[in-house]
């Protein structure tokens, strides 16, 4: 084994919260203990900020406002533009923190987000100045023209399974509109956006962004409910989001909400033609998402595989998930890392003993140990089950993928579609015509095809049914997100 990486922590940052251009301590004097998930130690303490914090950071970015919504687009963009490089020369230390607090590997995916969030950063400084307004021919003696205007303050909530490139999504999105920002991290992996704040130090004015560490039920829900914010993005659980949902509805509040899935991947026959079993079968472990632990709203944990491609098709998928290395996720050697704390291995290692119980086959993996030394279960791969099983509806969010075979399109679109979930699909097959009908036909916001990559700054990305509402990474989705549309009409010969 090669010697692990260590991680250099936030400094000023383990106060917790960035508020107005300045750390803050919380009043409470409350912490949050940060653990390691695949060691399972404590790798510090930080600020517990509360309803005390959020109100300071409501008032300091209210008191930003004016003058940030002021500012030119390409000035605010430069900003953003600038932050990303700052990441970007930095990204290998920040990657080691992520590592450490989230459990996400350093090897596979701990350094491609700290230079993919870099990216977004990057690519908002570039794009902010595409805000355009547009122009209604009314007639002689008329202009008519509307102009996109930020909503003011947002509040933003991100979760612990790709902490970086979600925060700097939201921070790019909301600055680059002009509004001012109030980001709450997760509360089991605040440690890399509190050095991606440290890192914005001196760049924004005070109070543009600001970021407050806390409990979900404390500083979340003081954020979601505070009449100060003019719009919340959350990305996390359908549960949370929905009682996002009911506090925002409140007082009318913009919302949106990028929330669970239970991606169905497809395979029909013609994807492993012509010496193409070897890669069809890497994207598919691709699209799970295996090296992330399966952590990700994402992840293709339905499988469908055409039957009379399952015998060449699923040993090749099996081998490759098998092959993995999970371990330690700053060990520069591991492919995959830990799931985030007990509770998630323990909700995991439940719905795999109960598949277990209920006569599925393990193609690969296990039940995972009762008592481990880290949260490290291993990739696993389950047949024998059909789409009723609670297993292959509910979102386990663990690197379990169920296969099931299919005969016809209509079967398996059947069985696509039969869920509450409506988030991302990936189809594998050449040709065309099938691909235009099955795009057609699957209820997804975000579908991908022959391949199972992941988001890229400019596309659009969001969710139907109850995986969320709205659209983020692209510019034409922070506009409609983060912006209202303002009409004026000006009689430019007035009668006299």
């Amino acid at each position: 084994m090669s010697p692990l990486l260590e991680p250099k922590l936030p400094e000023q940052g383990l106060a917790g919260s960035y508020i107005n251009g300045a750390w803050h301590w919380p009043a409470s004097g409350q912490t949050l203990t940060i653990e390691n998930p695949s060691r399972r130690s404590p790798i510090c303490e930080v600020g517990r900020g509360g309803a005390a914090e959020i109100d300071l950071a409501v008032s300091a970015a209210r008191a930003a406002s004016t003058g940030w919504r002021a500012m030119a687009a390409a000035e605010r963009g430069k900003l953003l533009a600038e932050l990303g490089r700052r990441l970007e020369d930095n990204a290998e230390e920040v990657a080691r923190v992520l590592a450490a607090e989230s459990g996400n590997a350093i090897k596979t995916q701990s350094r491609g987000e700290a230079m993919g969030a870099a990216g977004v950063l990057k690519y908002y400084g570039g794009v902010a100045v595409e805000q355009k307004g547009e122009t209604l021919p009314l007639g002689p003696g008329l202009l008519s023209y509307s102009t996109r205007e930020p909503h003011g303050v947002v509040g933003s909530i991100i979760p612990w399974n790709s902490p970086l490139q979600l925060g700097a999504v939201k921070i790019s999105m909301a600055l680059a509109t002009g509004n001012c920002l109030i980001l709450k991290p997760a509360e089991d992996a605040p440690l890399a956006i509190l050095k991606l704040a440290e890192l914005a130090e001196g760049l924004f004015p005070p109070g543009v962004f600001n970021v407050v560490t806390g409990l979900g039920e404390e500083a979340g829900a003081a954020l979601a409910n505070h009449p100060g914010i003019d719009k919340v993005s959350f990305t996390g659980s359908s549960e949370v989001g929905k009682l996002i949902g009911r506090a925002t509805a409140d007082r009318i509040a913009k919302l949106t909400l990028e929330l669970g899935g239970k991606s169905p991947t497809i395979v029909f026959p013609d994807a492993i033609a012509d010496g193409r079993l070897e890669s069809t079968a890497q994207q598919v472990v691709n699209a799970m998402r295996f090296a992330r632990q399966g952590q990700s709203c994402t992840a293709g944990s339905r499988l469908f595989v055409h039957r009379s491609i399952w015998d060449q098709l699923m040993p090749k998928v099996t081998e490759k998930a098998a092959a993995l290395k999970v371990g330690d996720a700053l060990d520069p050697e591991v492919d995959m890392g830990a799931v985030i704390n007990a509770e998630r291995y323990s909700e995991i290692r439940s719905f795999i003993a109960e598949a277990e119980a209920q006569g599925a086959e393990f193609l690969t993996g296990a039940t995972p140990a009762d008592d481990p030394a880290g949260f490290t279960p291993q990739p696993t791969i389950l047949s024998g089950l059909d789409n009723t099983w609670r297993i292959a509806r509910e979102e386990v969010f663990g690197p379990v993928m169920v296969a099931i075979p299919f005969d016809s399109e209509a079967e398996v679109i059947a069985m696509a579609n039969d869920t509450h979930y409506g988030l991302a699909a990936f189809l594998f097959t050449h040709d065309v015509s099938r691909i235009t009908r099955m795009t057609r036909a699957i209820d997804a916001g975000w579908i991908q095809v022959n391949q199972g990559g992941g988001q890229i700054p400019g596309m659009s990305y969001g969710g139907t049914k109850q995986s969320g509402m709205g659209s983020e990474y692209s510019i034409e989705g922070a506009l409609e997100a983060y912006t209202y549309r303002k009409c004026v009409t000006i009689n430019i010969e007035p009668a006299a």
